[in-house]
């Protein structure tokens, strides 16, 4: 019987917080502050050229080289419905690994800034709050508490819907 409550335990909140923890990477969106798993990074590079692609969503800024391979690049601001900006000296690429239901793809995300890498324990992090009927969000991971701010953490291969995906993956052939 002991192997029961293993299992029982592992889908407690407490053991799905514990699989959240770990090292992110923050960086910035307006005011707020964002985080995805490390892991999930390959690098950080600043603005490019970014080689424009017709009749793709606003988000989609296009293509970029990287080293030889053409990935396509989102502008995380515009799909998550924040206002466009213009890119500063501290705007930059973070090149992700995503996971689409077939495939992995890199993609690059452009964001206002990267902050800071942060080590979460599993008590840094709660649960994302229920915003109501109607409002989905399996792309957040959680919310983090640190030093009295909260830091929104990112599920990368939820952010970009799996037609979504698919869509940039066709961009790359």
């Amino acid at each position: 019987m002991p192997s029961i409550a293993t299992v029982a335990e592992d889908k407690s909140p407490a053991a799905r917080s514990d699989e959240r923890a770990g090292k992110y990477l923050v960086f910035h969106l307006g005011h707020e502050e964002f985080g995805i798993r490390v892991l999930k990074v390959r690098e950080i590079m600043g603005v490019q050229d970014i080689t424009a692609v017709p009749q793709t969503p606003a988000h989609v800024k296009g293509v970029i080289n990287l080293r030889g391979k053409v990935i396509p690049v989102v502008d995380l601001r515009l799909k998550f419905g924040l206002p466009e900006q213009e890119y500063t000296q501290r705007t930059c690429i973070i090149v992700v690994q995503v996971q689409g239901e077939a495939t992995s793809m890199l993609m690059g995300i452009v964001v206002d800034g990267v902050a800071e890498v942060l080590n979460l324990a599993a008590a840094d992090i709660e649960d994302t709050p229920d915003f109501g009927k109607g409002v989905a969000t399996p792309y957040l991971l959680g919310m983090a508490k640190i030093k009295g701010k909260v830091k929104i953490l990112l599920d990368i291969d939820q952010v970009m819907t799996s037609q979504e995906l698919h869509g940039l993956d066709t961009l790359m052939q």
